[in-house]
């Protein structure tokens, strides 16, 4: 039997069976419909996309995974030539792993490892209130937010605080000296609710880390690949390590990678043993999801796809920016991301059957209904999901 995932089993609705999938279309038995949240955000170039999928086929022509101890291949150097040359600033340095969570263990144990190398005793980590990185114990460690989490107990040597200036200069002020690292979801928090905040706040950020001799990390597990608008955010505001996954392979494959600086690596880069990262994930670097995730970023980039999601982020605004109810708290639209947060998530009850009617997949969470679409979408099937949306208010 499926151990369902965020689920209450014993209560949980039939899932739907999906037997085929291609550009922006779930198929059921019964209907297709518009996956209107990309697979988790992933899915960026669309289902069974022609080029995505002869990239898998190929390399499985040749073989599908080695491990890289003590052994190398062609799509692993391939992709970390090329994410190094796409990246900004001396990002350059790529440990692979197989997951969004993986990755952000693999950057906290850099950091914390950083440190250790050079005989220091910061142990303390910043990150944000309503914070999610992951699942796993140290990515929940640095998460805020209860509704994921909250079995697992108190949380040690992590300070959380808003996406306010303020706060930000008085946790520096008041702990600078302890912190190991600051680590963020760069202007889009998700899974904590959509929340966006400014620039300004990363920008100050990233001053207040080269002051006090802190790491800044960015996670962009699910803001990466234009997701802000930005095709990174760090593209803005320069971080010491990066961590991608999500839409790095296009959503074919679980693949993540944590990228860190020349100051970060050079940390690790000794003739000491014990100032190795011990670190090895069976399938990092598995060579179907490097040779996947290279074909992914060759047609970001080929086809103009910051185009695409300014046109997406266009009729957002045009279809959702005024939308008001009394149940709604507020709209918000950033890039390829609407979210609309009501009063009191009960309001939300039955939203997925409503929208599966409708031709559409849509999964609310909590107070939050929201849709992050594959950047192939069509103006048309846009419409279709925010008309879904409002539709529901308007019953």
């Amino acid at each position: 039997m499926i151990w369902y995932p965020y689920q209450q089993m014993k209560t949980m609705r039939e899932p739907y069976k999906i037997i085929d999938a291609e550009g922006v279309f779930l198929y059921t038995e019964e209907r297709k419909m518009i996956d209107s949240i990309s697979s988790w955000w992933s899915v960026i170039h669309g289902y069974k996309h022609p080029v995505l999928t002869e990239a898998v086929k190929s390399q499985a022509d040749r073989f599908s995974h080695v491990m890289l101890g003590g052994l190398t291949h062609e799509p692993v150097m391939k992709l970390s030539e090329k994410l190094e040359s796409w990246l900004p600033g001396d990002l350059d340095y790529c440990f692979f792993s197989d997951s969004g969570s993986v990755a952000v263990e693999v950057a906290l144990k850099m950091a914390l490892q950083f440190d250790t190398n050079r005989n220091g005793d910061r142990k303390k980590v910043l990150s944000l209130t309503h914070a999610y990185h992951g699942d796993t114990f140290k990515a929940m460690e640095v998460g805020d937010d209860e509704d994921y989490h909250f079995a697992f107990g108190e949380k040690r040597d992590v300070i959380h605080i808003p996406t306010e200036i303020p706060a930000l200069e008085k946790a520096f002020k008041d702990h600078g000296g302890e912190l190991n690292c600051f680590i963020v979801e760069p202007l889009l928090q998700g899974a904590g609710g959509m929340r966006m905040y400014s620039l300004s706040f990363l920008k100050r950020a990233r001053e207040l880390c080269d002051l006090y001799d802190v790491l800044l990390i960015f996670d962009e597990v699910a803001t990466g690949f234009g997701r802000t608008g930005n095709r990174f955010v760090a593209d803005l505001v320069c971080p010491d390590i990066l961590i991608l996954g999500k839409a790095l392979t296009g959503g074919y494959i679980g693949h993540a990678v944590t990228v860190a600086n020349h100051k970060v690596y050079e940390g690790f880069y000794s003739d000491n043993p014990e100032h190795a990262l011990m670190h090895g994930p069976t399938f990092m670097g598995n060579a179907l999801a490097c040779s996947v995730a290279l074909k992914s970023i060759e047609l970001f980039e080929q086809e103009d796809y910051m185009a695409k999601i300014s046109r997406i982020a266009e009729i957002s605004r045009r279809e959702m920016g005024d939308f008001t109810d009394p149940r709604i708290k507020e709209v918000r639209i950033m890039g390829g991301c609407v979210c609309v947060e009501v009063h009191d998530p009960a309001v939300l009850d039955g939203f997925q059957q409503f929208a599966y009617k409708r031709e559409v997949f849509s999964r609310p969470f909590l107070r939050y209904m929201y849709s992050m679409v594959p950047y192939v979408i069509q103006e048309d099937e846009l419409v279709q999901v925010f008309d879904t949306m409002k539709a529901w208010f308007r019953r």
